[in-house]
């Protein structure tokens, strides 16, 4: 899909437009409606295809919006979108504005990796430990890896913190062979 250079300014414009206290259940009907645009290849054709009015696109908007339950600003928004001829670039803009949501509200996505399931009390200290390092409230999945032998892998956005056995091994080699 092509990319849009305007999707960073529209997801800003989206997330001002509905509110910070509302953006988490705009952005799920954002995300709903790119997985509409994903999977009905007709409905992606009627927002974006040039043989509909705008009338007519927004007249069927509404009707998916009362069969989805999507808010009216959600709705405008996306009205918006069609007008400016940026409806391809929906999926894009949701997951910009679920960017710049975390940035602002200061949350982070984790992937914890362990070879078997881990206890409530651990993952409690996993959070907070995970929370005072990158300094943002921290939203962690759990991966259970038995390939791994032992130890535990964290993925925070681009960052990997390896405590894995086998990692610590290789830092254990490297170091020997250094001198």
């Amino acid at each position: 899909m092509k990319r849009n250079k305007h999707s960073k300014r529209f997801a800003r414009m989206f997330l001002n437009a509905v509110g910070m206290e509302k953006a988490p259940d705009a952005l799920r009907e954002l995300a709903t409606l790119n997985a509409l645009m994903e999977k009905s290849p007709e409905f992606r054709g009627f927002l974006v295809g040039p043989m509909f009015s705008i009338d007519e696109r927004r007249k069927a908007l509404e009707e998916v919006s009362r069969v989805l339950d999507l808010s009216s600003d959600t709705v405008k928004f996306v009205n918006y979108l069609v007008k400016a001829g940026a409806a391809a670039a929906i999926g894009e803009v949701a997951d910009k504005a679920v960017v710049l949501y975390s940035d602002m509200k200061k949350l982070a996505k984790a992937t914890v990796i362990t070879p078997m399931p881990i206890s409530t009390e651990y993952e409690g200290r996993l959070k907070e430990s995970l929370r005072k390092l990158i300094d943002r409230e921290v939203d962690i999945e759990y991966v259970t890896d038995p390939s791994l032998l032992g130890g535990i892998l964290v993925s925070v956005g681009s960052t990997m913190y390896d405590g894995s056995i086998k990692g610590q091994l290789r830092l254990l080699k490297d170091e020997l062979i250094k001198g």
